[in-house]
């Protein structure tokens, strides 16, 4: 035996108290006969409990997590039928806090000694959080993901329709996407009471700075809207809007033309949202005919669906007035 020396530093029983203080080790020892529990004070202060020769299975179980209760009860009376080494991890309820448990020791009442089992709890609060924290990480990217490849089937789906070469079909699309990209960019935590993604008025700008650069002068793209934040969800939907209202101007209306203006403005009532979209200076505008195209079909899915508004317009000959009326509680989420 290593510590048969006794001037082995371990062999004096208070350094190897030192040794398991340092670890974070409670010790345990239970009497499988009258099912009391014998603890040291680490043990418990890990339990929340005052001091006590007293205690049994019960009075520890008590405190356990009404989720784990039965679980821990059943493994605990397995552990005499268990040869080797066993881990039991449960949560125990100190308070108002919640912490996680490792009971650990050896089981088979081969490894009794004088009608008594012995262990150790660990806590281990720490790595069950860590643990906790990348399990909803990864939930949480593997839904963006399968929303993110949705949405690029859907765009896919709608452009091949809409347009008549592969050509046309490739800048359509990698200009959706592209606008779902710069929304993406903007997300990011804001104060609790201005939403979750972005600025309203930073998305919108962000959207639609391509455009301005295609123009004659700067400042023909305009955006003044209230100061107030949109959730994520939000975030995309409007993203696609702007893009199609941009992309349609860019054809036929205001954006067609490099002295034509953008105008975005917005107005808030009762924390729902009204946004004007106006063109001026470009060509002349007709209602148009016919069915409606994908793009609009889209524009107006997205309104109605994600953001609980409306949307309408109006063929004036100076350029296309486009009203939202969006719910805010819709913005935030």
């Amino acid at each position: 035996m290593p510590f048969s020396d006794p001037h082995h530093p371990l062999s004096k029983p208070e350094n190897l108290r030192r040794a398991i203080h340092a670890a974070g080790v409670a010790l345990w020892s239970w009497n499988v006969t009258d099912d009391r529990f014998s603890m040291d004070e680490r043990a418990f202060d890990l339990w929340g409990l005052e001091k006590s020769s007293k205690v049994t299975f019960e009075d520890l179980s008590a405190h356990i997590h009404p989720a784990d209760r039965d679980r821990v009860r059943a493994a605990f009376t397995a552990t005499r039928g268990i040869v080797g080494a066993y881990e039991i991890d449960f949560r125990i309820i100190v308070r108002e806090e919640i912490r996680w448990v490792s009971a650990r020791g050896l089981g088979d009442d081969a490894a009794l000694h004088q009608g008594q089992m012995f262990g150790i709890f660990l806590d281990v609060t720490g790595r069950k959080q860590a643990e906790e924290g990348h399990e909803l990480l990864a939930g949480e990217m593997s839904h963006r993901v399968k929303n993110l490849l949705t949405i690029a089937m859907g765009l896919t789906n709608i452009t091949s329709r809409s347009t008549t070469t592969a050509k046309e079909m490739a800048g359509e699309l990698t200009g959706r996407l592209a606008a779902l990209g710069r929304a993406h960019d903007l997300v990011r935590p804001l104060a609790s009471d201005q939403g979750t993604a972005a600025l309203l008025g930073d998305l919108l700008t962000v959207l639609l700075s391509p455009y301005e650069d295609l123009g004659a002068f700067r400042g023909r793209i305009r955006v003044a809207v209230p100061r107030m934040g949109v959730g994520e969800n939000a975030a995309t939907a409007l993203s696609l809007i702007v893009h199609e209202l941009a992309t349609n101007s860019l054809k036929y209306g205001a954006l067609s033309i490099d002295t034509g203006i953008l105008d975005l403005s917005g107005t808030t009532d009762d924390h729902d949202v009204t946004l004007v979209w106006t063109e001026r200076g470009g060509p002349a505008v007709e209602s148009p005919d016919g069915a409606e195209g994908y793009g609009s079909k889209l524009i107006r899915r997205s309104v109605a669906v994600q953001l609980g508004g409306t949307i309408s317009y109006d063929w004036s000959n100076e350029g296309v007035v486009v009203m939202l009326k969006l719910r805010g509680e819709k913005l935030a989420l």
